[in-house]
């Protein structure tokens, strides 16, 4: 489910088509244009961070089966979610977020545990790693409302991010008019397609959704 689904949230903008840039930041995110034919891209190899669709809610009701508005419990969302990278031999990529809670019966203090995941993904649909944490909810006697802070994080192998030399420089070369390839576009040749996939990786977050609560977002 969470390859295949499409991402939200993704902090980032791609660049020339399949070029994607990251939360990392840092500038190294250039498009640079001079009088030659074609562009130099400058690419952060930083995974992109982001929430899978429909894994950003989690419902709970208050009877087995029933999803209609007269049983809901409580109500999670997923959100301000921040991206940070440290580059070194390998890249630690680090996600933190909030998670704002609602319940209808407000008697009593009560404790919610929210399970989610965070998932490594490589060329948009490779499951490189996943783990699963819990967000602890507390809400006061007579509170309706309440949040939590919750984060995940991943290594990546700085080689496996990055571009081969030549595929790079095929990429960056510049290209004069009336060169033979000048109106050849590297990014859509096959092979440099294939590089640039296996050389994404995203670091994805979402509630832990059991079938029928995944059901029910899609639905909603």
């Amino acid at each position: 489910m969470i390859a295949s689904a499409r991402r939200l949230a993704l902090l980032g903008a791609p660049l020339v088509a399949a070029l994607a840039l990251s939360a990392c930041g840092g500038g190294r995110g250039e498009l640079v244009v001079d009088d030659a034919v074609g562009v130099k891209a400058l690419r952060d190899p930083c995974p992109r961070v982001g929430v899978p669709d429909y894994t950003g809610d989690v419902t709970l009701f208050s009877a087995p089966g029933r999803t209609d508005s007269a049983a809901l419990d409580v109500v999670a969302t997923l959100t301000n979610v921040r991206a940070a990278c440290t580059v070194g031999e390998k890249l630690y990529s680090q996600a933190t977020f909030d998670v704002l809670a609602r319940r209808t019966d407000t008697r009593g203090a009560r404790r919610v545990e929210l399970p989610y995941f965070s998932t490594v993904i490589r060329g948009g649909n490779v499951v490189v790693a996943k783990r699963i944490g819990t967000v602890v909810v507390e809400f006061a006697d007579g509170q309706d409302r309440a949040s939590a802070k919750g984060q995940a994080a991943a290594y990546v192998e700085k080689a496996e991010a990055s571009l081969p030399e030549d595929i790079a420089k095929r990429i960056s070369r510049k290209r004069r008019a009336g060169d033979q390839d000048a109106a050849v576009d590297p990014l859509s040749q096959p092979d440099v397609k294939a590089a640039l996939a296996r050389a994404n990786f995203e670091l994805l977050v979402g509630f832990q959704l059991t079938n029928d609560q995944l059901q029910y977002n899609v639905r909603r």
